[in-house]
């Protein structure tokens, strides 16, 4: 009886998350973040972080600055020169951001997982199925940034950015409880897929930055622009932004406002790097994938 009363208690207070987070004006509310964190204030921006300290574990000791003028200074924070070493063997893809690792594996008959139970099609994620075609089969990790995190995402490998394609969408709530209740969640979320050509192996790599709830911008640095969330106006179909941008391997790509989640596709033959597992709380920098064998590894044309 008493374990019963627990779990009762549990399922309770993600029933209390999930209504918190998600049948909120989801729009209105993420506008508004968008807005309050951009007030330059010193004493405003102090009061701010410290009440996120007592929802979170918030640490900037590794920031490269210790006083914001606004709450989103905070958010888009830089580190110190050094705080994230990068994997630097070219057999290695790493990882663009720090991250929980979620689901991640297989991609099987162009389907994946966002939770248990809850598949969903990489054609749909991806807004053109002829674009996720290159990761049929091929290998996925969905890296969730929590809100303390460093927001920042990195050039997982030397590579030629070739294209970008924004969705506008809506802006559910990316944490686990989310995941498990809401079907094809990435799906709806406003995001872009960034698609990538490594360098020395042509192999094609993507990342998908997937927004969420409070996060009211992603900026690529790359393409110099700030993708806004569009509230409450909305455009049909993608945003297609062709590109040819050189990159190199840790390079920083841009930033989320708030916290999010990146979904990294590539190819088969890649294979995920020891102890990448969901669960598993990983860097900027750190061994992601490996790249093909010589036996294995087909160039791209």
């Amino acid at each position: 009886m008493k374990a019963r009363r627990w779990r009762d208690l549990l399922l309770q207070q993600e029933d209390l998350n999930f209504l918190l987070t998600n049948r909120i004006p989801r729009s209105a509310a993420t506008w508004l973040m968008g807005w309050f964190s951009q007030i330059e204030s010193p004493w405003l921006a102090r009061l701010s972080i410290a009440v996120w300290r007592q929802f979170t574990k918030l640490d900037l000791g590794e920031a490269k600055a210790q006083q914001f003028r606004s709450l989103h200074a905070c958010f888009v924070r830089e580190l110190k020169d050094g705080a994230r070493p990068v994997e630097q063997d070219p057999a290695v893809l790493v990882s663009p951001c720090d991250a929980i690792v979620g689901a991640c594996g297989r991609v099987h008959q162009g389907q994946l997982w966002q939770a248990k139970g809850f598949p969903y099609s990489a054609a749909d994620l991806f807004g053109d199925a002829a674009r996720a075609a290159p990761f049929a089969e091929g290998c996925f990790v969905t890296l969730r940034l929590t809100s303390a995190m460093y927001h920042h995402f990195h050039a997982p490998h030397d590579a030629t950015i070739e294209h970008v394609t924004h969705m506008a969408g809506d802006t559910w709530n990316v944490n686990p409880i989310a995941l498990k209740r809401v079907e094809r969640l990435f799906c709806k979320n406003e995001r872009a897929a960034v698609h990538l050509k490594l360098t020395h192996s042509g192999h094609p790599v993507a990342l998908i930055p997937v927004a969420a709830i409070l996060v009211a911008s992603l900026r690529l640095n790359f393409l110099d622009l700030l993708i806004p969330a569009r509230y409450p106006q909305r455009y049909s179909g993608p945003n297609e932004l062709p590109c040819q941008v050189e990159v190199k391997k840790g390079e920083d790509l841009g930033w989320f406002q708030h916290g999010s989640t990146v979904i990294v596709f590539a190819p088969p033959g890649f294979v995920l790097c020891e102890g990448v597992v969901s669960g598993k709380t990983i860097r900027m920098g750190q061994g992601l994938m490996r790249l093909p064998t010589d036996g294995q590894s087909r160039r791209a044309e």
